[in-house]
């Protein structure tokens, strides 16, 4: 620096130059902690999609609706999205089954669910009015049934009502809200 100081042509070269350096500098220490932090946060690969094997699903219901609970039982966290489906059982005679449609209300977004985490849906059946058989306001017959099959990630389980009663629907559809952690 001194002997750019002593030469007065030089000194805006030496000046310039050194104004270069230390701004290189600074960038290139710049780019260095941004790629230091990119280093010290670990990417972890995103957990693979729930099996059956790995999932307890359990039910409450309620008049019209009932609670899908999922629960991941291990070994490792999975994710899990999407909605549930739905069939009313009669009495263990397939004849007596009932597919029903689910209408998907709200955006199913993967679910993370580490062990022993859990998630949840909300499924709403049209109502059977009155006392007794009851009727419906559409003009269907009510169908009801002593236990639901819900079907999650490719397993398949049976729900009964929490009074011991039937679950009853008038149509063919229930809606279902997306998993959402619970």
């Amino acid at each position: 620096m001194m002997n750019c100081a002593a030469k007065r042509t030089g000194t805006r070269v030496c000046r310039s130059l050194l104004a270069a350096l230390v701004l290189s500098g600074g960038a290139l220490a710049g780019a260095g902690s941004a790629v230091a932090a990119d280093q010290a946060t670990p990417q972890r690969a995103p957990a693979p999609p729930c099996k059956s094997g790995q999932l307890t699903v359990s039910g409450t219901s309620g008049t019209g609706q009932a609670r899908v609970t999922v629960v991941n039982k291990g070994p490792k966290a999975c994710v899990l999205s999407g909605f549930p489906t739905v069939a009313l059982a009669g009495q263990g005679s397939p004849d007596r089954n009932k597919p029903l449609n689910v209408t998907r209300t709200g955006t199913a977004k993967p679910v993370q669910l580490a062990v022993g985490g859990r998630a949840a849906s909300q499924l709403v059946f049209p109502p059977v009015l009155g006392e007794a058989d009851g009727y419906c306001a559409s003009g269907a017959k009510p169908f009801a049934a002593p236990t639901m099959v819900v079907g999650v990630a490719g397993a398949k389980t049976q729900i009964a009502p929490n009074d011991g009663g039937n679950f009853a629907i008038c149509g063919n559809s229930v809606r279902a809200t997306a998993f959402r952690a619970a």
